[in-house]
């Protein structure tokens, strides 16, 4: 490991503007005290709970994560350099798969030095933090005890309901919601990884094809429910509330039910407007 005057990575600013605050601590670039790749340009970036490498090199962009006590060897997020938006592709994978994990082995640790007390302090107040930026944003968030922890309940100006469980040691928060599918729209291309999916027509009826035309990563499981997700991503499904709802018509106003596991407080925080 070489300790020297390393050139910074020129995205490294622009994606530290992208990333939420946290507990009014904002993102901030500074220096790699070391090179991961030699010559390579590489800057440092952290809201002091968490903190990240971004290297640039030979066409391409990297992301590494800065674990506790582990040189950071392989990437957790690579793109091409021509990537023509290369901070807002960088800050979504970051934001949907690299900061939960990093926020999960936080929670993991805790509970092996602090116990299962003050892990279920941490994320409620993981929790109040969404609910705050919830209130702020205009929404009446309530909380309320579900069985697994904390949770919050609002409405949305769309007309669907929405609730933000705790939901023990799992990865991440889970976000239920029910109500018109078109109060999904804007923030299912959040979640939804947009790549590594099939541009061909999907087969299914009238309902799961209003949404898989919109995001072809969706994938229809019955006539009434598409589900999604992939590795350390988000994951879930969209749904008709009972079996017996229609599936031969689809229109923005059709009732849904649809869950999604695993999503970080950075990207609720981020993604805030498209939940009120």
């Amino acid at each position: 490991m070489a300790l020297s005057a390393v050139t910074p990575a020129a995205t490294a600013a622009p994606l530290a503007a992208l990333l939420p605050a946290r507990r009014g601590a904002a993102w901030t670039v500074g220096h790699a005290p070391y090179d991961i790749r030699p010559n390579a340009a590489t800057s440092r970036i952290t809201n002091g709970r968490h903190a990240l490498f971004v290297v640039e090199q030979a066409g391409r962009i990297e992301v590494y994560a800065d674990r506790p006590g582990l040189f950071p060897v392989h990437p957790d997020v690579v793109i091409d350099a021509t990537d023509p938006a290369p901070a807002l592709t960088l800050a979504a994978r970051v934001l949907r798969s690299v900061l939960p994990d990093l926020d999960h082995a936080r929670t993991a640790e805790t509970g092996r030095t602090k116990g299962w007390e003050q892990v279920l302090t941490d994320r409620a107040a993981e929790l109040l933090e969404v609910g705050f930026a919830l209130i702020d944003h205009g929404a009446h968030a309530e909380p309320f005890d579900d069985l697994n922890g904390p949770a919050l309940a609002w409405t949305a100006a769309t007309g669907g309901t929405w609730d933000l469980r705790v939901v023990g040691r799992n990865r991440g928060m889970v976000l239920g919601y029910d109500g018109p599918v078109r109060g999904l729209y804007g923030f299912l291309p959040v979640v939804v990884t947009p790549y590594g999916g099939s541009p061909e027509d999907h087969a299914g009826t009238a309902f799961t094809r209003n949404l898989t035309n919109r995001l072809p990563q969706l994938q229809p499981i019955t006539d009434g429910e598409v589900q999604f997700g992939a590795y350390r991503e988000p994951s879930g499904y969209i749904a008709t509330p009972t079996a017996d709802d229609p599936t031969d018509r689809a229109d923005d106003g059709q009732h849904v039910a649809a869950e999604i596991g695993g999503i970080g407080a950075d990207l609720l925080l981020s993604n805030i407007a498209y939940l009120v």
